[in-house]
């Protein structure tokens, strides 16, 4: 799995993007990063306009206009809030392969070829034949002298003349050199661009196929790409996490809404010319409650709906929606996210809904919705479906380490023993950060020996892990088998663990993949470090292998 952590200071917004294909994650967090930059953008112009208007403002009459124009605002955002279901149903949210692909131009300038330069024209002796005078036809030595005079700026003139050829010549031949170097680096630059294009449109045409294949986890990243296309007002977190259930082709929604505390309170804003001072009009509490629970319940519908609109694969028979809120428990000073909502749409059922005529809260109620009558008190209900990371491969562990000391060969355990050491050594490691490690059903081969959890909200994730006992060097073919596990797995990372040695092609291969490779003396380090011995010796593990 690939993954990019992108943050916005001004908007202090934070998402870790994850995926098994870099262009494509490098594509979605490019359209999360532009997203981010124009809600700050929009931001930032209306703070810089509001402080224009109120320096501007300084007549009642352009006061008056500013408090019109934040009443207008106003009833602007309430607006928004109040259409958030109505917006969505004339967006059409299929994903669009298109808008994914790179189809721009090269546009480094190619490189002008340089013109030849004026070559001057070769002195003529007849150019520089001296002028004899009546003195000088009397005179030999004045006639001899005007001409050995000619004679030598003819000469002089000569050799400028070549000098200057050759300065020409050099100057092209270096300025034509000069040509061949940037040409050269302009195809090269032109090269490497073609070849990152065509692979990020060869990845957007993979992970095409992969959803119309109806592949588990393509059809995870395709319904989070139709998630985050989705445009909500500012105060929306926009955070969800997504599992989709192959088996009941039920896909499952864990999303983020906003605390009440985020809502918009302001109606009306007038300006008090006999006191120059702006009054400001506010919502009641039950006017408050009344949009936010709306708004939650029009939030559930439009998510159900846009991820079955965008469901060309028809991949989809049910969506579980789980609506969770963190907000600030006044009692104890600490913000605890809480479930309020949950609900399970079939496909059929909620594609015969009239979304445009429906109550919100009718409809979620007929749909069998779960909440507290009351949403706007925050009242935690259990969801109806939460994200599983238990799995029915898991088995009951025993641990294996105290047993063992500086004489124990681990090269020569049981191989049952020797996945539960792993899984137990890893157990440790992890236990420090609050994850937990699990062992899966025993198959002697391939497959996966351990899952760990990793809340680490940076590093962290389903990491699979696969030891193996092996008194030979570990071929490539063990590497090749652990990474289709990752992708299989949905794992961010997979780790594999041998008594033995990996070979050149066995790094070669895990060099750029989420892999780590740990030997054996990487396992004895790893052992030494929570505090147990042990040894490998290869030779005698052959040995009694062998007798056995």
């Amino acid at each position: 799995m690939y993954q990019v952590e992108i943050r916005h200071d001004g908007l202090n917004k934070y998402r870790l993007i994850k995926g098994n294909d870099r262009h494509v994650v490098e594509q979605k967090a490019a359209v999360q990063i532009k997203d981010w930059d124009e809600r700050w953008e929009k931001q930032l112009a209306i703070l810089e306009k509001k402080k224009e208007k109120e320096m501007i403002a300084l007549e009642k009459e352009e006061k008056k206009e500013y408090a019109a124009q934040q009443t207008a605002e106003a009833l602007e955002t309430l607006k928004a809030l109040d259409n958030v279901l109505i917006h969505t149903l004339d967006i059409d949210d299929k994903i669009d392969w298109d808008d994914l692909r790179d189809d721009s131009s090269f546009l480094e300038p190619y490189p002008i070829k340089p013109m030849p330069l004026h070559q001057p024209s070769q002195p003529l002796k007849k150019d520089f034949e001296p002028t004899f005078s009546f003195t000088d036809k009397i005179f030999s030595k004045n006639k001899e002298k005007k001409a050995q005079e000619a004679e030598q700026k003819f000469h002089t003139a000569m050799e400028n003349w070549k000098s200057e050829l050759e300065r020409i010549k050099t100057a092209e031949a270096e300025a034509l050199s000069q040509y061949e170097v940037l040409l050269s680096e302009w195809e090269k630059n032109k090269k490497e661009f073609e070849l990152e294009q065509k692979e990020t449109n060869d990845a957007v045409e993979l992970q095409k196929q992969r959803y119309l294949n109806n592949d588990p986890l393509a059809i995870e990243e395709y319904c989070d790409m139709v998630l985050s296309n989705s445009e909500y007002p500012d105060l929306f977190p926009k955070e969800y996490d997504l599992e989709y259930i192959s088996t009941t082709r039920t896909l499952l929604v864990e999303y983020n809404l906003p605390d009440i505390e985020a809502m918009p309170k302001l109606k009306e804003v007038k300006y008090i010319a006999n006191r120059d001072e702006y009054n400001e009009s506010y919502l009641t509490e039950a006017a408050v409650n009344k949009i936010y629970e709306k708004l939650l319940y029009d939030t559930t519908l439009r998510t159900i709906h846009e991820l079955y609109e965008g469901d060309v694969s028809e991949a989809l028979d049910a969506i579980v929606f789980n609506g969770w809120v963190n907000t600030l428990n006044k009692a104890t000073g600490n913000y605890e996210k809480k479930c309020i909502l949950s609900v399970q749409a079939n496909k059929d059922a909620f594609l015969a809904i009239n979304l445009e005529q429906v109550d919100p809260k009718i409809c979620f109620k007929n749909l069998k919705g779960v909440g507290s009558s009351k949403l706007s008190s925050l009242t935690p209900i259990a969801p109806i479906l939460n994200i599983n990371r238990e799995d029915t491969r898991f088995v009951d562990s025993y641990d294996v380490a105290a047993s063992m000391n500086q004489e124990t060969n681990l090269a020569a355990m049981d191989w049952q023993d020797f996945e539960h050491l792993i899984r137990e050594l890893f157990e440790k490691e992890f236990n420090s950060s609050g994850g937990e490690v699990k062992i899966t059903q025993a198959s002697k081969d391939g497959g996966v020996d351990a899952v760990a959890f990793d809340p680490d909200p940076i590093r962290g994730g389903k990491i699979v892990i696969q030891a193996k006992r092996y008194t030979n060097v570990v071929g490539v073919s063990a590497v090749r088998d652990l990474y289709g596990t990752v992708l299989n797995e949905g794992a961010t990372k997979g780790i594999l663990v041998s008594t033995a040695d990996y070979g050149p092609d066995a790094y070669s291969f895990a060099n750029d993949k989420p892999i780590t490779l740990l030997n054996g003396s990487n396992l004895l380090h790893l052992l030494e470090k929570h505090g147990h011995r042990a040894k490998i010796d290869l030779k005698e593990a052959k040995r009694i292998l062998k007798q056995n």
